[in-house]
């Protein structure tokens, strides 16, 4: 199922090569949530890292994200749960930077009826 958010790009982090054949890219946006703010992390993976090279810190933005989880274990072995927000597509609100009480902010789901549409990329792996 696809989500969709929208708030202000407050963090742009480097792109990290995790291992040989995977890369991912972080990046946070600020969701306005009443009086307390909400900084969300959001992941880019492989060929989808480009796409946050045309935006700046201070853009609203939508971002269209998949929720995923999974489980693992640690050293000691004792299981722990991994929460992971995938961006699939990322648009700018409007052209400009600053103050983000203007932008709307909420997180909806894509669809009500729990089939989300498929993203607008053709490289989708699946």
């Amino acid at each position: 199922m696809l989500y969709e958010a929208f708030g202000k790009l407050h963090v742009i982090f480097d792109e990290q090569q995790v291992t040989e054949k995977f890369r991912k890219r972080e990046f946070v946006v600020e969701i306005e949530d009443g009086n307390y703010p909400q900084f969300v992390k959001f992941q880019l993976t492989q060929d989808k890292c480009s796409a946050l090279n045309s935006f700046q810190k201070g853009d609203k933005i939508k971002v269209v994200f998949g929720l995923s989880g999974r489980e693992g274990k640690t050293r000691d072995g004792a299981t722990v749960y991994f929460t992971n927000l995938g961006a699939w597509k990322l648009e700018k609100i409007d052209g400009g930077s600053g103050s983000s009480s203007s932008a709307p902010s909420r997180s909806a789901a894509a669809s009500s009826s729990g089939d989300a549409p498929p993203p607008d990329d053709d490289d989708i792996p699946f």
